[in-house]
């Protein structure tokens, strides 16, 4: 019982590491243009 006195907070840090790095992804416009990257790599010459 007294190891979910640890679990729970690490996992509610978990949590927030992963919540502000897909916020951090999204605010520097990593998912702008998903395909456009894909097509450049097959028309780059």
């Amino acid at each position: 019982m007294d190891i979910l006195y640890l679990l729970i907070p690490l996992s509610v840090m978990l949590v927030f590491f992963i919540l502000g790095g897909l916020w951090w992804a999204i605010h520097r416009g990593q998912f702008e243009d998903i395909e456009g990257e894909g097509e450049r790599i097959l028309k780059d010459p």
